[in-house]
């Protein structure tokens, strides 16, 4: 372990190195600093008038192509957006109640506690992980993934991005292969399963890995303003640190569904909407206050954190999400910044399943290949901590449940 912490800090290093050689990269920050700060009071100010900070959408205009210019640009401002009514209300309470009863009959927390440990992608984030279930195949996930009110609303959020690229699209942005991920089941008065912000799809690789480096080439070379987080080119050849919960798969959007109704004080989902703030995280991390082989919270197969000593101007931007109901959907940008409230203050569980947006290219094929046979045999998805409580229980989902199109999004026709 220490030889491989030793190469990681001689990346980081000469990385560092070579991202600052003849650049003025305090100046860059100072730019970048002065754009996050005027992007925080906008959402500051409109989060204190009440105003939906979160874009919001309805489903009904995805299919009838009604969505507006305006929506499609304010989504892209902010790098996420709400999609109501993806699901009937009652579809998503059913689905509730059958994922309880999933978890209930196959007395997942006895098993649960007996395999304590396995799983710490987050345990360097600063509170204990949320009440998050490590199942992947129950029929309600199975489910929605392979819903054709899904498929639509996928298709929607990979059109938002500009797949052009230099080899050819990046990726299909029309089909998309399931990534079949988690649930989270909050109780109310819960004060310790918070999450601190932070980003997931990669850490330290963002600085380090070559396809990253060309995903941030206008930040790092100065050109801020050229710089468009909606461009895909590059983003599917990038290698993340191999690691329990690290996904291997691209995703446009990660994202969630809603079984319960939750909103702020719910101890659920906190963003910074805006979707270029990531130039002030990685030009912060190459001024001369952090140590040469540190950028500031990345850490390997880690979330990368953000906080007060480092990040002090984007936190007081970190807003919740508006009141969600049963079927509706949340969806953010890879590179915004997240994270769930410390507290649940509210009356009711705080449920969803998560559900990204992970279009068709020969990254995510790979790894669909790979998670089929976890599937076929009930074992947790690749990318996770192999706890697979899922091998003997009653009431999973097998390939007889899929439609066809569950099979092609499983990689399975």
């Amino acid at each position: 372990m220490t030889d491989q912490r030793n190469t990681i800090d001689t990346f980081i290093a000469r990385a560092k190195a070579d991202l600052t050689a003849d650049r003025d990269i305090a100046a860059l920050f100072a730019q970048a600093r002065d754009e996050v700060q005027r992007a925080v009071d906008e959402v500051t100010s409109e989060h204190a008038r009440s105003a939906a900070v979160v874009p919001e959408i309805s489903y009904t205009d995805i299919p009838a192509g009604s969505v507006s210019g305006d929506d499609i640009r304010r989504i892209r401002k902010r790098g996420c957006v709400i999609v109501r009514n993806v699901f009937a209300r009652q579809q998503a309470e059913d689905w509730n109640d059958e994922l309880g009863d999933y978890l209930e009959s196959n007395d997942y927390l006895t098993r649960a506690r007996e395999k304590a440990g396995l799983d710490d992608y987050f345990g360097d984030l600063k509170d204990a992980k949320p009440q998050i279930y490590g199942v992947y195949w129950s029929k309600p996930q199975v489910m929605a993934r392979q819903a054709e009110s899904m498929a639509a609303t996928k298709r929607f959020l990979n059109r938002l991005w500009d797949t052009s690229a230099p080899a050819g699209p990046e990726f299909d942005p029309d089909t998309d292969f399931s990534y079949a991920d988690r649930t989270r089941r909050r109780a109310p008065g819960d004060t310790t399963l918070g999450l601190s912000p932070h980003m997931d799809a990669g850490s330290y690789e963002r600085w380090v890995d070559p396809a990253f480096q060309k995903i941030y080439t206008n930040i790092f070379n100065g050109r801020l303003d050229e710089y468009d987080p909606w461009s895909a080119a590059y983003r599917t050849q990038t290698r993340e640190y191999s690691s329990p919960a690290v996904s291997s798969m691209f995703r446009t959007f990660q994202g969630w569904t809603a079984l319960t109704e939750q909103g702020p004080g719910d101890g659920t989902l906190e963003l910074l909407p805006i979707a270029n703030a990531i130039a002030y995280v990685l030009l912060r991390a190459l001024q001369d206050d952090v140590p040469e082989n540190e950028l500031c919270l990345a850490r390997p197969g880690r979330a990368l954190g953000v906080n007060q000593h480092w990040h002090p101007d984007l936190i007081p931007g970190i807003v919740p999400i508006q009141t969600v109901a049963p079927g509706d959907t949340v969806w953010w940008h890879p590179d915004v910044i997240h994270a769930v409230g410390n507290e649940h203050s509210g009356q009711e569980y705080a449920n969803v399943i998560y559900i990204g947006a992970s279009p068709a290219c020969a990254k995510n094929r790979a790894y669909a290949l790979r998670q089929a046979q976890h599937f076929l045999n009930g074992r947790s998805a690749p990318d996770f901590a192999a706890e697979d409580y899922e091998t003997d229980f009653q009431g999973r989902a097998t390939i007889e449940d899929l439609t066809e199109l569950g099979k092609q999004q499983m990689a399975l026709a």
